[in-house]
């Protein structure tokens, strides 16, 4: 089989053949809400299928992606389908992806916590709730986008010391001006906002920082995970925020009266165990 994991930037494959071999590949990401079908049959086909050659006993592709949501997901199975028309395929969401990497057949709370933010409760197989997101705009709390805006504002609005707001300064060569150019007059705002993330790590012991980071993540729980209503389910999550800054979720977790359960930093090899239980089955 072939597992995928695909954000806006770079997709994940991982091939599991017959003996249990596991070979990762890589192309350039697939995000069919963003991307038209010629430019996903491309990615597939001068990315992908050149990887495959050595690969011939291949029966099942699961393709897990941002985007991947009706109607949108129809192009990447439409492509996948004719690229590789003997194999089984399905195509789902980064965040059933993520929920089956965390809970595997079992119930519970899954969240993504990277360049953007999602939750939501499955059953053991499929999503039973969600909570919208919303995007960098209007939602995404908790998020390496959301870090990286609260932190910008924090600095222009004198809520953190004069001492930090030079070292932000002197690391990134940003005034106030570059922000605003990069944020409304240029594209990909969400990705500027979150490369701003490694000066919150740097300076994560800093007491204005370290707030930050505990009121963002106890945003995303208050907005995203309280609906819900399973104060009893440990919440789970993926993604390079959620691993990056494992000690400070828990803390929010804990102040908001839940548990913590499991963190990864990516979905891709715990998906693969998901779908290779579901074969002996």
């Amino acid at each position: 089989m072939l597992i995928a994991d695909s954000g806006s930037t770079k997709t994940d494959w991982l091939f599991i053949a017959s003996d249990g071999t596991k070979t990762e590949l890589h192309t350039k990401g697939i995000n069919p809400a963003r991307d038209s079908r010629d430019i996903i049959y491309n990615v597939l086909s001068h990315e992908l299928l050149t990887q495959l050659t050595d690969f011939t006993d291949l029966q099942s592709v699961f393709f897990y992606g941002a985007g991947c949501i009706e109607p949108f997901s129809k192009s990447v199975r439409s492509a996948l389908e004719e690229l590789l028309p003997e194999c089984h395929i399905e195509v789902e969401s980064d965040l059933l992806g993520a929920a089956r990497a965390l809970c595997g057949h079992k119930e519970g709370i899954a969240c993504i916590l990277g360049t953007g933010s999602n939750s939501c409760l499955y059953n053991g197989k499929d999503i039973v709730l969600h909570t919208p997101p919303l995007g960098y705009i209007l939602g995404d709390e908790g998020s390496g986008t959301f870090l990286g805006k609260v932190l910008v504002n924090s600095v222009f609005k004198g809520l953190i010391s004069n001492d930090m707001k030079e070292a932000f300064c002197s690391k990134f060569n940003l005034s106030m001006s570059d922000i605003i150019e990069h944020v409304y007059r240029q594209p990909a705002a969400n990705t500027f906002l979150a490369s701003l993330v490694p000066f919150i790590v740097e300076h994560r012991e800093h007491p204005a920082i370290h707030d930050l980071l505990i009121e963002a993540f106890r945003m995303f729980i208050k907005r995203n995970i309280a609906v819900y209503g399973q104060e009893e389910m440990p919440i789970n999550c993926v993604g390079g925020i959620a691993y990056q800054f494992e000690k400070e979720l828990k803390e929010a977790i804990a102040m908001e009266n839940m548990k913590t359960g499991i963190i990864l930093r990516r979905p891709i090899d715990s998906i693969v165990q998901y779908h290779l239980q579901n074969e002996q089955t």
